[in-house]
């Protein structure tokens, strides 16, 4: 089987509920990060790994979504006359970064139905799936690309993870291993969603970065109800991890939630603190606030 990872998955079909009344209107992945939809950083992130083609997984207000990733003429033709060039640039790029395709997901019943609708689109290659809550930021190699690294390495499905406390452990999902294999590296033997503090066997949890082998399709066309009586990919994860097909990777960088109010605020504060020609004004305004409080 070809290891090499060419396609990316990202799941975008969700209501936006915690982010109410603004994603009435507007999906959360247009969410803006300083003057980019998080949508289109993710999509960087996957296009800086070497990526070529990706499918957005659509719903609620996908015209919307599209929009941003589809010529402009109009703006493009005045922005051109008036010598904008650099704004020209900026509009342009979402519509020439990838080849990206598009598949509604018409009953939200859960993370695995989701990607299960790739099946067509992937093929019998490895593909990367990366969820629209999770921006990641690494200053050295994006996170999802240092993912696509250990699965050429390994060949098995790799699960992009983090160390959380064993107070927050029941937030999230962890991760069950049988031997560490490099640094960083754990070949798994289970994971289990949200498990009480107690019950888990680990701080290691899985963030919404995943490479995976073409065998998951039909673990996930097999799978049951899980939790919220929906189809859960961390279901499909934990078959394959069982069967000795997967493991987790602890990944170098930084993750922003931005299914959460406070991460997406964290998100913005953190790359205007990075952008050339915001950080120097905002950290001297950032500093008279702290003083002010």
């Amino acid at each position: 089987m070809n290891n090499k990872v060419r396609k990316a998955v990202i799941p975008v079909a969700g209501y936006g509920t915690r982010f109410l009344p603004f994603t009435k209107a507007v999906p959360k992945p247009m969410l803006p990060i300083l003057n980019k939809p998080a949508l289109q950083v993710i999509t960087e992130e996957v296009v800086k790994s070497g990526i070529t083609d990706v499918l957005f997984i659509v719903g609620y207000k996908k015209e919307i979504l599209e929009s941003h990733f589809k010529p402009a003429e109009e703006l493009e033709k005045m922005l051109e006359s008036k010598g904008k060039l650099n704004f020209l640039e900026e509009v342009r790029y979402p519509t020439s970064m990838a080849n990206i395709s598009y598949i509604i997901q018409e009953e939200q019943n859960g993370t695995a139905s989701a990607v299960g609708l790739a099946k067509e689109f992937v093929g019998n290659e490895p593909f990367a799936v990366l969820f629209g809550d999770d921006v990641m930021y690494n200053e050295g190699r994006p996170v999802i690309g240092q993912l696509i690294d250990v699965y050429e390495k390994y060949g098995k499905t790799v699960l992009g993870c983090k160390r959380v406390s064993m107070d927050d452990i029941s937030k999230y999902a962890s991760v069950e291993y049988s031997s560490v294999l490099e640094d960083g590296v754990y070949a798994m033997t289970k994971v289990t969603e949200k498990p009480k503090k107690e019950e888990a066997k680990s701080d290691i949890a899985p963030l919404g970065r995943y490479v995976c082998s073409p065998d998951i399709f039909e673990i996930i066309e097999n799978l049951g109800k899980g939790a919220n009586g929906e189809y859960q990919f961390t279901d499909a994860l934990d078959a394959q991890a069982r069967q000795g097909k997967a493991l987790a990777y602890t990944f170098k960088g930084t993750r922003y939630d931005m299914g959460d109010r406070l991460g997406y605020l964290k998100a913005n504060i953190e790359y205007g603190l990075r952008d050339e020609s915001l950080k120097d004004q905002f950290k001297e305004y950032l500093k008279d606030l702290v003083n002010k409080i």
